[in-house]
């Protein structure tokens, strides 16, 4: 059977995307012109263009057109970790490391081995956690400002761990969550492999728009709303205290869960208590120790309402069935004797070095972040394009992120999302004026 006409109009126009006569950035004919160019209903050109789009070969923009990408950036960039050169700098994720944390934990190991405990890390483990180490965890949720039982408390793979079990639980395909516009990749991921219908609240300075959740929970069956509260990723807010109590009060009367998701809340000092302090009756609170000491010491935590614990509970066992013991037991070790409180202060100061660095090489543009974060926002210039930006740095041996994995929303903006942990403050310096020359120059052209 011969293929529809409009499948030719696809593969022609991909042909002259791959093969570069259609230069990347290169503004398409609209809907209408190429219709009309080529004798078919507006509706068929529209869907040329989403199958286009499909391929990862053209991007739409809402007022603007629709626009070839550089398909240089591999499908992916920015949401799965790529390999990295050995001599390219990584500006799309962040690998925070402080000096001596090897040193930590090769006594840890030595501890750990010189107990013991030792031959009980190596049979299998109840699925939600040890009851001395959720205690662990539950102290120290309490010095975050989440008082918890520990019977409460779920220790996971770490935190994406912690989402993906929040969602094979409590969520049914199909389930309407509201998010950010401007979200986690990973929750982006998670809803894709599980037929979640994603709702886009925009954002305010200081958070998500709560006239726009309210409105969206009063006409569609919000089940759940995933929110970062404390130093949101990308943009780096924090909510108000205000905020959040209008956020919970609206949750309350709609009935949706609250997955409040807390992996960067450690570098903020004082912060508004969590989600899960004021209304532990309706919020899941995920978070875990890979952002605050390292990223492979995959544990994480939950802390649910009791009504949950049951289906989390056995979602862990479906997946993982428990969390490795012997790293949960470092991880608490450190817990109890205060270095992770230690670690999270040193990472902290860490933060607020890179991001006043950032500041000053990328002066004159506009950044987005919170002082003490290891992410800063780069809105571009009018007419500039994320995905030739990425593209160009990439020849300079830069790794950064576009918008698009962290978009919810019909319009993606241009911008870059830079991860600030991952290198020495001496290359950060010169990569970020870099990366400062080619937005500038790129502007100009």
């Amino acid at each position: 059977m011969a293929a529809p006409r409009y499948k030719h109009l696809v593969d022609t126009l991909a042909l002259a995307i791959r093969s570069g006569r259609l230069a990347a950035g290169a503004r398409l004919s609209t809907h209408r012109e190429l219709a009309a160019r080529e004798g078919i209903a507006v509706v068929t050109a529209t869907r040329v263009y989403a199958e286009l789009e499909a391929m990862g070969l053209v991007s739409r923009e809402q007022g603007r057109g629709t626009f070839v990408r550089d398909i240089a950036v591999p499908a992916g960039h920015g949401i799965d970790q790529q390999v990295v050169a050995t001599d390219a700098v990584d500006l799309s994720f962040n690998y925070p490391s402080l000096p001596g944390q090897a040193d930590l934990l090769r006594q840890a190991l030595r501890e750990v081995a010189a107990s013991g405990d030792l031959d009980s890390l190596l049979r299998y483990q109840p699925h939600r956690g040890r009851p001395q180490d959720r205690a662990s965890i539950a102290r120290h949720l309490t010095r975050r400002g989440l008082t918890t039982d520990a019977d409460r408390v779920l220790i996971t793979n770490g935190a994406q761990h912690g989402l993906a079990i929040t969602v094979m639980a409590l969520l049914n395909a199909g389930d309407v969550v509201a998010v950010d516009a401007l979200t986690y990749p990973g929750f982006k991921v998670l809803a894709h492999a599980f037929h979640l219908d994603l709702e886009p609240i925009p954002a305010t300075t200081a958070g998500p728009d709560l006239d726009a959740l309210e409105k969206l929970c009063a006409t569609r069956p919000v089940r759940a709303i995933y929110t970062m509260p404390t130093l949101h990723n990308p943009l780096g807010w924090v909510m108000p205290a205000a905020d959040r109590t209008r956020l919970t009060d609206i949750a309350r009367q709609h009935g949706p869960l609250i997955i409040e998701d807390a992996s960067y809340a450690y570098l903020v000092e004082d912060p508004p208590a969590p989600l899960a302090a004021t209304a532990p009756d309706i919020t899941v609170h995920v978070s875990g120790l890979s952002k605050s000491i390292a990223t492979g010491l995959r544990v994480g935590f939950v802390v649910a309402p009791a009504t949950t614990l049951p289906s989390l509970e056995r979602a862990i066992r479906a997946t993982t069935w428990n969390t490795p013991a012997l790293t949960t037991a470092v991880a608490c070790r450190w817990l109890d004797d205060g270095t992770v409180d230690q670690l999270e202060v040193r990472k902290r100061r860490d933060a607020e070095a890179r991001q006043a660095l950032a500041r000053q090489e990328l002066a004159g543009l506009s950044l987005v972040g919170h002082p003490s974060s290891y992410f800063t926002w780069l809105p571009l210039p009018d007419d500039a394009r994320a995905d030739r930006l990425t593209a160009t740095l990439a020849r300079w041996h830069i790794s950064v992120s576009t918008a698009e994995p962290y978009n919810t929303s019909a319009h993606t903006p241009q911008a870059l999302r830079l991860a600030l942990g991952s290198t020495d403050l001496d290359r950060l310096r010169t990569t970020l004026r870099t990366v400062r020359q080619v937005v500038v120059e790129d502007a100009h052209n």
